[in-house]
């Protein structure tokens, strides 16, 4: 008669993992069980034997970077955290997983759990953040690291499945990787071959590790990730000593990995394995414990996690001290960007304009705030996707970010606008100060919508720099022309859209998605020129609208302009004032600030009153009715645009002094 065999300790703690995953999701009856129980092996073996971190300090800023890319099986994240002696999870948050107001929902989000880098459950959203991570230590080390004493050096770890790799991102951003040469990322390809559709044949068959090593990646395969630990070990050490090449390791692993009826199909993917499976699991595993129980052994050796990330804390506050003693004001300047705070003094260099000066479009207002700021604020990083001398985001005072010389600041994305995006969530995201932008026509914001939206959930202070923001663009035609862009925008929670009307405008602009590092800013920046106006302000911006043209007196009407419109509205003020109105004009270059000022201001901006309000924006006219109300009206333009020089296009489609002078009278 066989004699079971006792499992080893690493089974144990595998099978915790798998377990912990196995009861949430059944007590939830809602989650991903087939990833945790799959990727259990090989996230063991990351978590044990190669990552740094601290549980006790989630925010150590040397720690190695986890990023769960394949954010549906979150549990296998949740698990280790708990595992690992994270206070931000406990086994009543297990327990609790998917509920209300628990530390493990859905997918794994940044702003909700300590531990957890980046928010991921869009699918190849993760690598591409995984990136931006990367870069951002890779600046910062060759920004910081002297000869003699290091104090950035840790590695971005991404978990992802099939799903990333099918997602278009993904390709974007790892290419880029690849040309970059960012050795210290290593990503580890959870291969088992079946999607939500069911196996991954009837839709993706190409080679994926030539694709990568195509874009420049170290390669490796790891024929059977479900319990060949050693050869899991051994990769992950071979892509540590590649240091001029990321890595992906293909681990070849079995969805739902015990599950005897449900392993391998897409059964186990997207829904709990069921009472019934799960007592089969359980046996076919030989796992004796209760749900949510553990052995003690497993738990213990897990633990243990907790002294070393305190020794590599203190050996890194060591190397630290060392540092600063010999570097002090590198020093200073990494505490500071650390510590999320801006040098002193920054906002004086904000340029500011009189209408004397030449009126130029938003967009070079925008270059020449960017270059103010760049010397001022060392933080700031970023580029266009292949759009630089169109977006005019070029900071003079440094070259070019690529292999070899990462110290440099200008990010080249190529025609990478989707994976622009996720990667400037990243360098947001790695919580080291950096101050990110990403540029781009407005209409292309389409293209790395996903991303925007993440950076707003994420609570990512990136800085989206757009420009052609409207019909005015001219000769590229309605492809080109953001009419419903704009309007798409503002519906999204915690993101600030911009529309700055002239110079002073755009400084305020930045003044606000410079100080706002937890919620990122979109800048919807003109190709045309601008006048400088004599009431615009860069405190104005702040408030998100404010009268730049007013009336002794209640007005009869008001205007409200955004962007290149408000110069518009002054121009049919002045008419409508020379025949006798009364006429208030305002710009509102940010609405969601507007809204968020309190109802004393709102009402010295726009009386309740006053009902007769006219809104002018060469955009669509969707949500102006917030503002404008039933007796107000609109000039805006809700079809397409179409090509040919731009002033006929606003002229033929009304955005003239003479129409908004007649659409206000006819109030």
């Amino acid at each position: 008669m066989a004699v079971a065999t006792k499992p080893s300790l690493e089974e144990l703690c595998i099978n915790s993992i798998r377990f912990l995953a196995i009861d949430a999701v059944e007590k939830a009856k809602s989650g991903h069980p087939g990833l945790p129980m799959g990727a259990a092996p090989m996230a063991f073996v990351l978590w044990d034997r190669f990552m740094r971190f601290n549980p006790k300090n989630p925010q150590w800023f040397n720690r190695d970077r986890f990023v769960l890319s394949a954010g549906h099986g979150c549990m296998l994240q949740y698990a280790l955290l708990y595992l690992t002696g994270y206070d931000s999870v406990t086994i009543d948050d297990i327990k609790q997983f998917r509920q209300w107001g628990s530390k493990t929902p859905g997918h794994p989000e940044n702003f909700e759990t300590p531990g957890v880098e980046v928010t991921t459950g869009p699918l190849g959203q993760g690598i591409a953040n995984g990136v931006g991570l990367a870069m951002a230590e890779a600046h910062l080390a060759a920004k910081f690291n002297k000869p003699d004493c290091t104090i950035v050096d840790h590695y971005t770890y991404v978990i992802l499945g099939d799903g990333c790799n099918m997602e278009g991102v993904s390709g974007e951003a790892c290419s880029l990787a690849g040309h970059l040469g960012l050795g210290k990322l290593i990503a580890l390809y959870d291969d088992n071959h079946i999607s939500i559709d069911g196996d991954t044949s009837i839709s993706f068959t190409e080679d994926v590790g030539k694709r990568f090593e195509a874009y420049g990646w170290h390669v490796q395969e790891v024929a059977d990730g479900n319990t060949d630990l050693a050869a899991i070990e051994k990769a992950i050490a071979a892509a540590k000593a590649v240091t001029d090449k990321p890595s992906l390791i293909k681990v070849r692993t079995t969805i739902g990995y015990g599950s005897p009826n449900k392993g391998n199909t897409a059964g186990v993917h997207g829904a709990a394995l069921g009472a019934d499976e799960v007592k089969f699991t359980r046996e076919n595993l030989g796992w004796e414990y209760e749900p949510f129980e553990l052995p003690a052994d497993a738990l213990s050796h897990f633990r243990k996690a907790i002294e070393r990330g305190a020794a590599s804390e203190a050996e890194w506050s060591q190397t630290f001290a060392t540092y600063k003693a010999k570097y002090a004001a590198d020093a200073a300047e990494f505490e500071r960007m650390i510590a999320g705070k801006l040098p002193e003094g920054w906002e004086k260099v904000l340029p500011t304009y009189t209408p004397a000066d030449k009126g130029v479009a938003t967009r070079k207002h925008s270059e020449i705030t960017l270059n103010a700021l760049a010397p001022a604020i060392p933080e700031l990083i970023g580029g266009s996707a292949d759009l630089t001398h169109s977006n005019l985001t070029l900071m003079k005072v440094s070259g070019d970010f690529q292999k070899g010389a990462y110290h440099n600041r200008n990010l080249r994305f190529g025609v990478r606008e989707h994976g622009m995006g996720a990667i400037c969530n990243g360098l947001a995201l790695h919580n080291s100060g950096l101050i990110p932008y990403g540029a781009t026509f407005l209409v292309f914001a389409d293209y790395m919508r996903a991303a925007i939206r993440l950076s707003a959930l994420s609570e990512a202070g990136v800085i989206w720099v757009m420009t052609h923001d409207s019909i005015a663009l001219g000769e590229d035609g309605p492809t080109h022309q953001p009419v419903e862009t704009i309007a798409s925008l503002r519906v999204i929670p915690n993101l600030l859209v911009m529309r700055p009307a002239d110079g002073n405008e755009t400084s305020g602009a930045y003044k606000v998605a410079i100080e706002n590092r937890k919620r990122p800013t979109l800048l919807a920046l003109t190709r045309q020129n601008l006048p400088n106006l004599a009431g615009s302000s860069i405190e104005g911006v702040a408030k998100g609208a404010y009268i730049v043209v007013d009336c002794d007196g209640t007005p009869d009407i008001i205007l409200i302009g955004t962007g290149s419109e408000v110069s518009l509205c002054v121009d049919a003020a002045e008419k409508l004032t020379a025949e006798g109105h009364k006429v208030r004009v305002v710009s509102m270059p940010c609405w969601e600030l507007f809204d968020e000022q309190d109802e004393a201001y709102r009402e010295s901006v726009l009386p309740k009153a006053v009902t007769k309000r006219l809104a002018v924006e060469a955009a669509s006219s969707f949500g102006w009715c917030r503002y404008v109300g039933s007796a107000g009206a609109t000039v805006t333009i809700d079809g397409f645009g179409a090509s040919a020089p731009g002033d006929i296009i606003m002229d033929k489609m009304g955005f003239t002094v003479d129409n908004v002078v007649a659409k206000a009278k006819a109030l």
